[in-house]
């Protein structure tokens, strides 16, 4: 062996024996607890698609984290530094081969140069996949008086990357909301501009169709939409939303509408199918959807109340309609499912699941607009026995919101302003075969106490993508300015 060879063997031989000596303290003391982790995801219950539940200590007195992992079908992890920091095919090798099994944490804390060593918890790994992509997500700082930089992103759920889909910097800083597609597609999807260059852009089956953003006919603008399964129709509401300002320390906000109806768009055609049977005049219908079938529309509706007097008094009732997709029509009957005169209650975002099996939404003591109401939870209607039950499991003190299903309807994730009682977060949890709710876990970060931490950007919106959204940003932009626009009759 030439020298050079020599030195190499010592090199790595002294790395080794360095690595070693510092994989595991030996003097940690023990502790009769589990460690307290940012975030927590002890318990939680994870797909095999997920990326790295990478964490720090909740002290921040902690210098260094030592990690081991074994999963109880093989297999192991060991990282050492600032936080828990795993090896994204190295963690993805692990839940793959623990799929149905678990995974066993041992950790161990420095702190001021002395050791602490925790008890072990697990994190499950469900027999069921994720199978989505990625979400999209709008972001936006959690203010009321005026608006500012925002964007709509996308963000693959097996890794950290994050891309941007439209920024409204490229359009003088209007607003942009509500991307949603249908049913996780992203060829299908819907969202809104309001600005200068104003628009309902819908793109389907590779033809984009930049609608005017604000309908005569309709009194207002095309939100809070929701595809047709055929992917041919969305039904949308249209609001007239206003602001009141409370004086008191738990509320700080609440959005109203004046006036709301819900309609279904015709993309073919472009027409608005509009019948009184829910649109009435001294009622506001709101939040749309389809059922997984596309034979039923789900709304909820409320008696219109006087403003700014009574605005606690306007509760929604969750219906369905029947709907005929070859004529474009809805039924005669409105079925009331969810009754605000007999809960006493409020509802809003109604989703029901692909599989036909349930419909989840948000409940809250009044209006619709849950992210400004701390008692908003999520419910779960199960359309075989007509029951309604909170979900117990993922709901906290603080406002639970906008959710939605992935597409084999074993996955939901929720919007949360549990962290820290000011912007909106987002989680994730699963539904066993009797309709129990797994502990939540946060969308994972690289690093993700310095990214919560300084992010002043609040998650809205979401939706699952089965695959990356192929939307360029510079066509929409260049489309949106040059003001032409499709008319709807």
């Amino acid at each position: 062996m030439n020298t050079l060879k020599k030195l190499r063997v010592v090199s790595l031989s002294m790395a080794c024996l360095l690595l070693s000596c510092t994989s595991r303290p030996h003097d940690a003391e023990k502790v009769l607890s589990e460690p307290a982790i940012y975030p927590d995801y002890i318990g939680v219950t994870v797909p095999v698609d997920i990326a790295p539940l990478n964490f720090s200590m909740a002290d921040d007195g902690v210098t260094t984290v030592d990690v081991e992992v074994k999963g109880s079908q093989g297999g192991s992890l060991h990282v050492n530094g600032a936080y828990a920091d795993f090896g994204i095919d190295e963690w993805h090798d692990l839940l793959r081969r623990n799929q149905g099994g678990k995974l066993s944490f041992s950790v161990c804390a420095e702190k001021e140069g002395k050791w602490m060593q925790y008890n072990t918890f697990d994190i499950f790994i469900s027999k069921y996949p994720l199978g989505e992509w990625g979400i999209t997500y709008r972001r936006v700082a959690p203010g009321y008086q005026m608006y500012g930089r925002m964007g709509i992103y996308q963000r693959e759920l097996a890794t950290f990357e994050e891309k941007v889909i439209l920024d409204n910097k490229f359009l003088d800083g209007g607003c942009v909301n509500c991307h949603t597609v249908n049913r996780s597609k992203p060829d299908d999807y819907v969202f809104h501009v309001r600005s200068e260059h104003g628009a309902t852009v819908v793109g389907r089956q590779g033809k984009t169709d930049f609608l005017a953003s604000v309908n005569d006919s309709l009194g207002g603008a095309m939100v809070y939409p929701y595809w047709h399964p055929n992917g041919r129709y969305i039904a949308f509401s249209t609001n007239k939303t206003s602001q009141l300002f409370h004086s008191g320390k738990n509320k700080r906000i609440e959005v109203f509408d004046g006036q709301s109806d819900v309609f279904i768009y015709d993309t073919e055609t472009h027409e608005t199918l509009r019948d009184t049977l829910i649109m009435k005049k001294y009622w506001a219908e709101n939040c749309p959807a389809f059922s997984a079938d596309g034979k039923w529309l789900y709304f909820t509706t409320a008696r219109r109340q006087s403003y700014p007097q009574n605005y606690d008094l306007e509760k929604y009732s969750l219906c369905r309609v029947s709907f005929d997709e070859k004529n474009g029509k809805l039924g005669q009957q409105v079925d009331t499912l969810v009754n605000a005169s007999k809960t006493g209650k409020s509802v809003t975002w109604p989703r029901p699941s692909y599989d036909g099996r349930y419909v989840m939404f948000t409940q809250l003591d009044y209006g619709y607009f849950s992210i400004w109401h701390p008692e908003a939870d999520l419910w779960l209607l199960d359309l075989q026995t007509g029951e309604t039950r909170p979900l117990e499991e993922v709901n906290s003190d603080s406002a639970e919101s906008l959710h939605n299903w992935s597409s084999n309807s074993r996955w939901f994730f929720f919007t949360s302003r549990r962290d820290d009682g000011l912007y909106t977060q987002i989680y994730f949890s699963s539904l066993d075969e009797h309709g129990k709710a797994t502990k939540p876990f946060l969308l994972p970060q690289q690093n993700p106490h310095r990214y919560y931490q300084r992010t002043l950007y609040s998650f809205n919106t979401p939706d699952f993508v089965s695959t990356p959204v192929a939307t360029e940003s510079k066509d929409i932009v260049k489309s949106l300015r040059n003001e032409k626009r499709v008319s709807t009759r």
